[in-house]
């Protein structure tokens, strides 16, 4: 019985108490039990979520030290996720939570929120979309705090976390002026004052107002409770005042930030002493003490994550004072840390890059340069700026490459078969010393896959691993099912093959060359040679061309090298000396005879600029002997006459001829063109008067001249400006001009005609004559804008083309616009065409085609 009433007063007591927790009932016990139930279980939860979050973002968030830090360590993207999706699912989890605290515990009576935690559940809720890059929803969230529960504790959070919000949403002057009042009419204090200064600062950094950001960032600095964000507000006010160009102000920041030492994050620290070395006045400062502070960093312990930062510094301390070498070390130094830093990265190869190019060691510097655009986003400016720089040496390291490609080959050609043998020999120890290396590797690698877990079946030396994933004595992956083979077969191919696009005979690294000779790489070599013939000396020397022929095209495609580099250091880069050299080596090398006088008044004019008087006049003496009638010869044997001459320059000509071009005077451009290219052989001019040979054979000659001068153009100068535009037109416009049918000739698919007057053979003051009448007659023409010109169509045969006529049976009743005088005036036949039929018979010179066609 006294068991049955214990029963039965628990059981009542229970129901009592769920009665009495009803969110309907404004009573002490719901009130409470709500508010601890939500603050325990719902939002604890949520917080923890968030919490873990927000590490999760810290820990993935890089740092950009190479320009302002954000106040706030959250990167923005611009991925548009779907309804349901999230970026973080802690922030969802986050979410969550709050909408279940709302949900169950709210307890709205009266219009009046009985719950004390609900605001806090809002917080929650806001803070998780705004971290979620939620932004909307998020402010929302907020606001409805301010509206709901003006009253609330987290009154002073709400609003600045809205304004937060605001400022992702580039709402900058709005949270400005929202931020600027709620400091105006609240005393905050403490983390509030902390958050709504440095959130403040981060709305004046924006709008490009610094001094305000810094007076703001001050204040957050002393009211913060977090050291963590104490060092970076300092750090933030030192980059800011190297910003104003106040570098002692800006020392004095970095030096609170090294003073708060562990308290604060390590990297604020080391960027702190980086910086105020930058700062560093290299006349009047105390140089050891700054060696001796690079150097305890680089001997710290502690600062081994940091190293790729503080060798750069090093690198660029000892650029700074002319110690070149070192500074080389030190730039090499943090580039084998394999540094995140992209941009520390760029900076590193670019530099080294300048090095090489100020030592004259172009080739290398474009190697460099190549680097640097890797480590920067493509499209940017300074990606472009570099590509620029890396443009300039394109020319320079091709025919670098080429002159010492064709100088082994020309060297091996010469050498008795003994030395030829023991050269191999010699490179084939070479080959089998790396094999070894590479074995070794690869069997550590074994040894460490194997302690992973990953088994390797049947491997041998040079061959991809056939690993599976699991236990041992599990059935073996099929290869491309496997990632991690995949992966290792990937890589071997470009280690043997490099980067090779997909086409016919993909495994030639080099299908055509200037000279027209055909090469293949050592590469190339290396992966077509079975494992025999790979260490047979033999197989190398098989390789070695023994035709006439070949060899004398080998020959003259490096002494053609060795002319364009001689150009370029001369003209492009005022490398005398270098230039010089490459002249020199071309003369000593049996040069074709259109390349020696160019080379020898090159040197001339270069020993003379070196101030090198004796050899100057060697060769001075020996252009006027053995070239009399040369332009050289001319121009050096009577120099007072140079200004007279300076309208016979290459440059002068080429502007002359295209004027006659632009005449339409295209029979002359392309004899003289000719004439020209013959007389400058071997000079920089010669694919300019190409080119502008080309465009006067295609308008003239139509389509299939065009392309046949372009693919002359685009294949024998394929490393100049001219022979790259070529190519561009073979690829790009040609395919455009192909199509030679005739459009059907309605309004529906033309509204442009032209009215022709054709000339065969006519004498040039007939021509002036009638388009002077038929200008006058155009004149009176009522409600038509018309307008006349003359355009050649072939060698015998001109038009004199009316344009702006819109319909085509006004074009072909032309003569009915006219008056009866005018008429009388204008006799010749005519015959109207539609503009796209115009183009397409001009380009392909099919007028006769074009009129056996009714058209008219």
């Amino acid at each position: 019985m006294n068991t049955s009433f214990r029963s039965i007063s628990v059981f009542v007591f229970a129901a009592f108490t769920i009665l009495s927790c009803s969110r309907k009932k404004d009573k002490f016990i719901s009130r409470n039990y709500h508010a601890i139930t939500a603050e325990f279980n719902a939002l604890y939860n949520g917080y923890n979520a968030l919490e873990q979050g927000r590490n999760n973002l810290n820990e993935n968030y890089f740092d950009n030290y190479w320009d302002i830090l954000p106040i706030e360590r959250m990167e923005v993207t611009d991925e548009i996720m779907l309804p349901g999706q999230s970026k973080n699912e802690d922030f969802t989890i986050a979410e969550e939570k709050a909408v279940k605290a709302i949900q169950k515990h709210s307890m709205t009576i009266g219009g009046k929120e009985r719950n004390p935690q609900i605001d806090e559940a809002y917080l929650l809720l806001g803070k998780a979309r705004y971290f979620d890059q939620r932004f909307i929803p998020a402010l929302e969230a907020f606001n409805h705090i301010l509206y709901k529960y003006p009253a609330s504790d987290k009154i002073n959070q709400a609003k600045i976390w809205r304004e937060k919000a605001n400022i992702r949403l580039e709402n900058n002057e709005q949270a400005i002026k929202n931020l600027k009042r709620l400091l105006y009419q609240e005393t905050l204090k403490g983390q509030d004052l902390a958050d709504a200064a440095s959130i403040l600062a981060q709305a004046y950094l924006n709008t490009k107002a610094t001094d305000s950001a810094i007076t703001q960032l001050e204040i957050a600095s002393k009211a913060t409770k977090s050291d963590e964000e104490r060092g970076r507000y300092r750090f933030i006010q030192g980059q800011l005042y190297n910003e104003l160009g106040y570098k002692d102000s800006a020392n004095i920041a970095f030096d609170k930030v090294i003073e708060l030492n562990r308290k604060t994050p390590r990297i604020y620290m080391i960027s702190a002493h980086l910086e105020k070395i930058k700062n560093f006045d290299y006349d009047k400062g105390n140089k050891l003490e700054v060696s001796e502070l690079l150097a305890e960093l680089e001997e710290n312990r502690e600062n081994r994550p940091f190293l790729d930062k503080i060798y750069h510094q090093v690198g660029a301390y000892h650029l700074k004072n002319q110690s070149d070498s070192l500074a080389v070390s030190y730039f090499n130094k943090s580039l084998r840390t394999r540094s995140k830093d992209k941009i520390l990265n760029a900076k590193n190869y670019e530099i080294l890059g300048d090095i090489n190019f100020d030592e004259s060691l172009y080739r290398d510097a474009g190697l460099y340069y190549d680097s640097t655009m890797t480590s920067l986003e493509l499209n940017s400016k300074p990606y472009r700026i570099i590509k620029r720089k890396r443009d300039n040496l394109e020319d320079v390291i091709y025919y670098e490459d080429l002159a010492q490609v064709n100088d082994s080959i020309l060297n091996l050609v010469n050498l008795p078969e003994t030395k030829r043998v023991a050269f191999f020999e010699a490179f084939i120890e070479k080959l089998k010393q790396k094999a070894e290396e590479e074995q070794k590797a690869q069997e550590r690698q074994e040894a460490i896959d194997r302690n992973k877990g990953i088994v390797t079946v049947n491997n041998k030396f040079g061959g991809p691993p056939s690993s599976q994933i699991g236990l041992p004595g599990q059935e073996a992956l099929f290869y491309f099912y496997n990632p991690t083979t995949v992966a290792y077969g990937k890589n071997e191919f470009v280690k043997i093959w490099g980067d090779r696009p997909l086409e016919d005979n993909w495994r030639w690294s080099n299908k055509s060359s200037t000279g027209g000779t055909s090469s293949i790489s050592t590469a190339d070599v290396l992966a077509i040679a079975t494992e025999e013939e790979l260490y047979d000396p033999q197989f190398y020397i098989s390789k070695i061309p023994t035709d006439e022929k070949v060899i004398d095209s080998i020959s003259k495609e490096r002494n053609y090298a060795y002319y364009q580099l001689g150009l370029i250091y001369k003209e492009k880069f005022k490398e005398l000396n270098l230039a010089k050299d490459k002249f020199q080596d071309l003369l000593k090398s049996n040069p074709e005879e259109r390349l020696i006088l160019p080379s020898k008044y090159n040197l001339y004019k270069i020993y003379e600029a070196l101030g090198e008087n004796d050899e100057a006049s060697i060769a001075k003496n020996d252009i006027i002997k053995n070239y009399s009638n040369s332009r050289y010869a001319i121009i050096l044997s009577n120099p007072e006459l140079v200004s007279q001459y300076d309208k016979d320059s290459p440059e002068s000509l080429y502007e002359a001829l295209y004027e006659k071009f632009e005449n339409q005077e295209f029979t002359t451009v392309i004899s003289k063109s000719e004439e020209y290219i013959n007389f400058f052989d071997g000079e920089p001019i010669v694919p300019k008067f190409e080119l502008l040979k080309a465009t006067a054979a295609g308008r003239l000659y139509g389509y299939d001249a065009y392309q046949k001068a372009i693919n002359y153009l685009a294949i024998t100068y394929a490393n100049t400006e001219e022979g790259q535009q070529a190519q561009n037109i073979e690829l790009n416009v040609l395919p455009k001009l192909v199509n030679n049918e005739f459009v059907e000739e309605n309004g529906e698919v033309s509204r442009h005609y032209k009215v022709i007057f054709r000339f065969d053979k006519p004498k040039k003051e007939d021509i002036t004559e009638f388009k002077e009448v038929l200008d006058e007659v155009l004149k009176n023409v009522k409600y038509y804008e018309l307008t006349s010109s003359v355009d050649v169509y072939n060698e015998n045969t001109i038009f004199v083309v009316v344009h702006g006529l819109k319909n085509a049976q006004v074009a072909k009743t032309f003569n009915q616009l006219l008056n009866k005088e005018d008429k009388r005036k204008i006799k010749k036949p005519y015959f109207a065409i539609a503009s796209e039929n115009y183009q397409i018979i001009q380009i392909h010179k099919n007028l006769d085609a074009y009129l056996s066609v009714d058209n008219n």
